[in-house]
């Protein structure tokens, strides 16, 4: 899991860069749209609304910006019609990828999504093709410098969560997708603090990757992270840290 975490901190560094230019804000504002279309617009009872408000706050994103997205969501204001779609490849040293999009143009994210695989040394594949190598599973994070490992551990378990382990400076919860909510809070009643809690795809089993080839998969993955409708990137890579430090 320790690979998953670093490629979560590559990601945050890049949002960060892009955020200071606006870029994130059109991928933040489809999430709160699509969250709140789906399960409401009151952050309180929608979980996933929650953490797509909580995570466009982190970036600076405007408090308009956000509300008019809800708003979009909801129906109360008009505005494009997303809808998920997820893409199933292999990058160079056959590592596994998952591309999680929201589009209002099935062909054209398609064509992106593809054109960036072959660019790049990878194959898209189809539907189930590499899904099987990754579990789903509620994922919290808590800053390691605020807090001991025993008392994060302790307040977690006790919440309900599978495992607490401490990777690239932060303490990170695994949980079952069911229990993500009950954690979280549990945490937060504890008294620890959360900086992000979300579903994510976490590999089962990893395909090593170095050298030349590494830096390929990486260049791969955040070229897929260019597109503006990719939302997400999961990979079950494995590489040297250096690599992943010097990305």
């Amino acid at each position: 899991m320790a690979g998953h975490s670093k490629w979560a901190n590559i990601r945050h560094r890049k949002a960060a860069q892009d955020a200071k230019r606006g870029k994130i804000y059109t991928k933040l504002a489809r999430e709160i749209t699509v969250a709140a279309r789906e399960g409401g617009g009151d952050p309180e009872k929608n979980p996933r609304l929650r953490a797509a408000i909580e995570k466009a706050r982190k970036f600076n994103m405007p408090k308009e910006n956000i509300e008019r997205a809800i708003k979009r969501g909801t129906g109360e204001l008009k505005g494009e019609t997303y809808e998920e779609v997820t893409y199933e490849g292999y990058g160079p040293g056959g590592v596994a990828i998952i591309v999680k999009c929201l589009t209002d143009n099935r062909n054209r994210t398609a064509s992106e999504v593809r054109h960036v695989f072959s660019k790049h040394g990878g194959n898209l594949g189809t539907s189930g093709c590499v899904s099987y190598l990754f579990e789903r599973k509620g994922v919290i994070t808590v800053p390691a410098d605020k807090f001991d490992e025993e008392t994060v551990m302790m307040a977690a378990i006790e919440a309900g969560a599978e495992d607490v382990v401490n990777e690239d400076g932060k303490f990170v919860v695994y949980t079952e997708p069911t229990e993500l909510e009950a954690v979280r809070k549990g945490l937060i009643d504890a008294g620890i603090e959360v900086e992000e809690a979300k579903l994510d795809l976490i590999p089962t089993t990893t395909t090593r990757v170095e050298g030349e080839t590494a830096q390929k998969v990486l260049k791969l993955l955040m070229a897929l992270e260019e597109l503006d409708d990719v939302q997400e990137v999961y990979s079950n890579f494995d590489m040297p840290e250096e690599v992943m430090n010097n990305a």
